[in-house]
């Protein structure tokens, strides 16, 4: 924005009212997220509380309990022995001490529900710092099961507003749940705090449902606006123009799908009963499976050791600069206003090795002599940003897909994706969420999506709380490379029945690596008793009529986050979201248990998808240890205080391992046709176990000077391996 002084009047005015209209729906997205955030905090807070008040009174329960065991046996044995029972209680301690103890009982024990909502009360305070700022800050819209909640809203913000204290005799009320009644109308009367926190609490699930709107947002639109027109859909349909994988006459698609699932179901039926599933077995309705085996052979682990022993030892801004010459990416990263590729290459890449190496511009102008920290200010603001970043990784994908030797890995047409964590520090913090997987620390994830050929050719932040199902898709669909993903892995957390059904939608076939597949129950046309082998396995049938009922809106759905219309993580988030449970969420969850029955189908009888799901990932997994070393300054933590700067340092991060990934495929290659040359044996099976993810050979810290000169394929560096060590080669 400081360089609005150099545009022609008329666009200066326009680029004001773009940037003010981006800005207002942004601020406004940012403020509602910021407000889910405060009031969950408040909810852990209560709950962490209230589970440390049981805690420092378990000894006193502890010691009531011993003390009334013991009145309970003198008790029986009055009772036994027909003696005096008030004598019996006296014989344990004195009967004034024992009214006391039942005082000290009753203040002890817990109410019957158990719920830390008894000690959110003593947290209104802080929830009212902001609360009517919210209420009164922005314009709140909904759908007709949320009118009530929305009458709530209105008479808290004319509370707010007159400062009257009191609530009503019969406020709004039909929103208020079982869990919250009881303190919200404790005997018969309203509670102002707790009906309040209510409010807030059911506003915020609202919200995430989408059954309330926001006014001037972009993320929380009404969530019909999210999708193509139906008059679109219709138009597209009759044209023959609708990008999606399946049949759109739903008949048509329910047969195919009723003949493949019987199919497989016989077949795998039969071979369970014999006993032929590989590594499967099923005993009394309980599925076990053996471990995939390691698959790389301990001949692999040498020859990489051998081939990586040849590689030039070189700088990582002598990389840079030999990756940019023979993929020309430094130019994707054209000037915002002229569009011309950046005349000062050397500030460009060092301001992309900030990013890359977590150093920050301020920090990289003293390990860069030779580049100011305003020449590097000056090239980030104008050069950097996220579709730069996006098209000058695509550069280098697409040159390493291209590349003979990226063959030995795969065919660039499967991919997985996995989330990193990052921890938050200093300004980080504030916009860092807490995962207790990973500690007490806020962070961030780096998602990432990894072809089997080693390219990381999408990255994403997402929170460190959310779950990473709902960002699958957007990998598969948001990237700039020529790559054709047609096959998908991901953990156990990427699985969901709403990505099963997208991605077969779509066109992409989903083969997640789940943890607890025993646990996931199938669901087939017809009766679980129709395949005796399988039965325990069964849940029940698919509901064909709730599939049937949405299949237009399914059709519309899909064909929205195809077409860019919706992101596919926003609209999945709405669908995922509680309390929500509406027609369209319901039968895309049956049609996704209908494609997750048929994978994990082919999962039983296919010990090669087995192999093959655990290698992608590992692919994944062993590109995140490189993103780990490479992302080392400032201790691996984000500091950024604004998502854009996150954003920004994850792209640099996942450049500068795609760089380093390519460097290294390009050398191998060399190295080998070497060894050949010298009458070296080279078995030609143990390539694809030699992953280009090597380091060692990468001096990554100190000084970063861009001295070296560029070198063109193929004239490449001189490979480092001695006589002796060539004939030690098997």
């Amino acid at each position: 924005m400081q360089h609005l002084a150099e545009y022609e009047p008329e666009r200066r005015l326009a680029t004001l009212v773009a940037v003010l209209l981006d800005l207002a729906e942004t601020i406004t997205d940012e403020c509602i997220e910021i407000f889910d955030h405060m009031l969950g905090a408040t909810f852990r807070k209560s709950e962490r509380r209230y589970a440390e008040r049981f805690q420092q009174s378990a000894k006193t329960i502890n010691e009531k309990l011993r003390l009334y065991a013991a009145v309970g046996r003198a008790i029986i044995k009055a009772r036994k022995h027909a003696a005096d029972p008030f004598s019996a209680i006296d014989s344990v301690l004195p009967w004034e001490r024992f009214l006391e103890s039942v005082q000290e009982a009753e203040a002890l024990a817990r109410p019957e529900e158990f719920d830390p909502l008894e000690i959110l009360g003593e947290r209104y305070s802080l929830v009212r710092r902001y609360a009517p700022t919210l209420l009164a800050s922005f314009e709140f819209q909904a759908s007709s099961p949320a009118k009530p909640l929305m009458k709530a809203v209105d008479l808290l913000r004319e509370m707010n507003s007159t400062g009257r204290r009191s609530l009503p005799k019969s406020p709004p009320a039909a929103f208020v749940k079982k869990r919250w009644q009881r303190l919200v109308f404790p005997g018969g009367t309203v509670d102002r705090r707790y009906y309040e926190l209510c409010v807030l609490a059911e506003l915020r699930d609202r919200l995430r449902a989408d059954d309330v709107w926001v006014v001037g947002s972009r993320r929380y639109r009404n969530f019909e606006e999210h999708l193509l027109p139906k008059t679109t859909l219709a138009r597209m349909r009759l044209e023959g123009l609708l990008p999606l994988a399946v049949e759109p006459d739903f008949k048509a698609f329910i047969g195919n799908k009723t003949s493949a699932l019987a199919e497989i179901l016989e077949r795998v039926c039969e071979r369970a009963s014999e006993g032929l599933l590989p590594d499967v077995s099923l005993e009394n309705g309980r599925l076990s499976m053996a471990p995939v085996k390691k698959s790389s052979p301990e001949e692999a682990r040498e020859l990489a050791r051998v081939l990586y022993g040849m590689l030039p030892r070189v700088k990582i801004t002598e990389l840079l600069l030999e990756v940019d010459a023979w993929t020309g990416f430094a130019d994707q990263f054209t000037h915002l206003r002229t569009g011309l590729p950046p005349e000062d290459k050397e500030a460009l890449l060092s301001a992309i090795l900030a990013d890359g190496i977590n150093l920050g511009l301020a920090r990289m102008a003293e390990a860069c002599k030779t580049v100011s920290l305003r020449r590097l200010s000056w090239t980030s603001d104008w050069h950097i940003r996220d579709e730069s970043y996006g098209h000058a990784l695509a550069q280098l994908i697409d040159f390493q897909h291209g590349h003979p030797f990226a063959r030995h890995w795969g065919e660039g047409m499967t991919s997985s994706s996995d989330g990193q964590h990052y921890r938050a520090g200093d300004k980080g913090e504030a916009i860092g969420r807490v995962n207790a997987r990973y500690g007490n620390a806020p962070g961030a994830m780096f998602y990432t999506h990894v072809s089997d050929q080693f390219g990381p050719y999408h990255v994403k932040v997402i929170s460190a709380t959310e779950s990473e199902a709902p960002h699958v898709i957007d990998g598969l669909l948001y990237h700039d490379s020529s790559l054709e993903i047609r096959e998908h892995y991901t953990d156990t957390g990427g699985a969901t029945e709403h990505i099963f059904a997208l991605c077969h939608l779509l066109g992409f076939t989903f083969a997640p690596r789940i943890r607890d597949l025993r646990d996931r129950r199938l669901y087939v046309f017809g009766k679980a008793a129709d395949y005796p082998p399988l039965s325990g396995l069964i849940a029940g049938s698919v509901n064909v009529r709730r599939i049937e009922s949405q299949w237009e809106d399914i059709l519309r759905l899909a064909a929205s986050i195809k077409t860019g219309a919706v992101t596919a993580s926003l609209i999945l988030k709405k669908l995922a979201a509680y309390p929500r449970q509406n027609s369209l969420a319901l039968a895309l969850r049956e049609l996704g248990r209908l494609e997750r029955t048929l994978f994990t189908l082919r999962w039983l009888e296919d010990p090669g998808l087995r192999r093959k799901a655990n290698l992608e990932l590992n692919k994944g997994e062993a590109r995140n240890a490189l993103g780990r070393v490479v992302f080392f300054n400032r201790l691996g933590e984000l500091r950024d205080r604004s998502y854009e700067n996150q954003r920004y340092r994850a792209s640099g991060l996942n450049l500068l391992t795609a760089a380093i990934i390519l460097w290294n495929t390009v050398y191998l290659d060399k190295a080998v046709e070497e060894l050949r040359e010298q009458g070296a044996p080279v078995n030609e099976g143990l390539l694809p176990h030699v992953a280009p993810l090597g380091w060692e050979h990468i001096n990554l810290t100190g000084d970063y000077t861009w001295e070296s000169p560029l070198v063109d394929v193929p004239g490449l560096r001189s490979l480092r391996l001695s006589p002796q060590q060539r004939l030690s080669i098997p």
